[in-house]
């Protein structure tokens, strides 16, 4: 009769196999357990304001600003932004003007050649308030009489922020561009204790 050889079966290696599959099992068990009674770090910004991304910075309710009409806000302690509401947009922009840091909250609102401007009250310069750029009026000839005018543009001059509307809370975003404008001069400390010797005195009545 044939002799059958036995099999030699490596119980110690299934055992340890199935030991450490468990483990593995229950660690991962342990750690879906936590991660479900762990508060997530992403939420809706329609949350609150403070939940809010760190290049979004919360400047009020829209329907303040609205009634307002326009603020200041210091954002990123370093930044003086001006933002207004005018004719069912948000505007922000850097709230000393480029030209000799007058202060632009005070400052009118007009429409020159079509575009939406705030007109500086120091000097009238005038800035408008999508792209920020200077503009002026020139003329084509002046020895003919009379001197004939149009509007023309300085180039970007003021530097404009990004305005952002969630859920009726309104955010602005700084621009970080490296490209220089003139209006960051004024935006330095440096500059501003001088802008209350500077400023113009009233006159008196």
């Amino acid at each position: 009769m044939a002799c059958v050889k036995p099999v030699r079966v490596s119980l110690g290696t299934s055992l340890n196999e199935t030991h450490n599959t468990s483990l593995h099992r229950i660690s991962m068990s342990s750690e879906e357990e936590e991660a479900s009674h762990r508060p997530s770090s992403v939420s809706s910004l329609s949350d609150s304001p403070c939940s809010s991304p760190p290049n979004l910075h919360y400047v009020g309710k829209k329907e303040e600003i609205v009634k307002a009409g326009r603020l200041t806000k210091l954002l990123n302690g370093c930044r003086d932004v001006l933002i207004l509401y005018h004719d069912r947009q948000l505007y922000a922009m850097d709230k000393r003007c480029y030209h000799s840091g007058g202060e632009l909250q005070h400052g009118d609102i007009e429409e020159f050649n079509g575009r939406l401007c705030i007109v500086c009250p120091w000097h009238s310069y005038k800035i408008t308030l999508a792209e920020g750029e200077g503009l002026y009026q020139a003329v084509d000839d002046p020895t003919k009489k009379p001197p004939r005018t149009h509007w023309r543009s300085k180039g970007v001059k003021q530097r404009i922020h990004k305005v952002t509307e969630i859920n009726g809370d309104v955010f602005v975003t700084l621009n970080k561009s490296c490209e220089a404008i003139e209006s960051d001069f004024y935006q330095t400390e440096k500059y501003r204790p001088v802008t209350l010797k500077g400023q113009p005195v009233p006159k008196k009545q």
